[in-house]
């Protein structure tokens, strides 16, 4: 049961902070305004596979018992 809140947790954190990635790569959010990260597009793959990496992590996480 602890396996599965904790990997709820990182799985969660994960795709928020890739979506994050995705909006700051995208120039969408603009936050801190003085981040490396904005407008970049490398950081939207990144994101992407970030985001996507804690979806899966998500899934196992509901599939364990």
């Amino acid at each position: 049961m602890r396996r599965r809140r904790i990997l709820m947790i990182v799985g969660v954190a994960m795709a928020l902070m890739g979506m994050l990635w995705i909006g700051q790569g995208l120039g969408i959010v603009r936050w801190p305004a003085s981040s490396f990260m904005v407008d970049q597009r490398p950081w939207v793959l990144n994101g992407s596979i970030l985001a996507v990496l804690g979806l899966v992590l998500v899934l196992v996480a509901r599939r364990l018992r």
